[in-house]
């Protein structure tokens, strides 16, 4: 049996952004809350933690770094593509959270049309909802089934 874990997409997303802090700073960007001092303040994440995961989100390609003011340098944070795509990841976590978790959701959703949004997959073709009964998964990666290493 190999001791290499499954090669997975879901793997290697959360070694960017599965960190708490990460995740956190980057709800607040987006809530345009794009400086390091606000960012802190709305996680509660110290100094040196928001630091290295700030730093480590921009070497990744998740947000850069805009100087807006000069002396000292001080820098807002801004989204890249592949962090503005983390909007649905941090909608879907809002959702489990506020069904799952006591009390009241803290923020709530509500589209323009005045309804309440809502995360729901559905198929790319038809639209139809994606349910775990509806998917199939089929493993592409050399070596592996759904079940593990062949």
């Amino acid at each position: 049996m190999s001791s290499t874990a499954r090669p997975c997409s879901i793997a290697g997303a959360l070694q960017i952004v599965g960190e708490r802090w990460a995740l956190l700073a980057v709800r607040e960007i987006m809530f345009g809350n794009r400086r390091f001092d606000e960012i802190a303040r709305n996680t509660g994440a110290s100094r040196d933690i928001l630091t290295a995961r700030l730093r480590s989100l921009e070497a990744t390609g998740v947000l850069t770094r805009r100087l807006y003011q000069d002396r000292p340098a001080r820098y807002e944070y801004h989204l890249t593509e592949a962090g503005r795509d983390l909007a649905p990841v941090l909608t879907a976590l809002r959702d489990w959270g506020d069904h799952w978790l006591p009390g009241p959701p803290p923020v709530t959703a509500t589209h323009t049309c005045g309804h309440p949004a809502e995360t729901v997959p559905t198929c790319a073709h038809c639209h139809e909802k994606a349910t775990p009964e509806t998917l199939r998964l089929t493993v592409t990666a050399p070596g592996w089934t759904l079940k593990g290493p062949e």
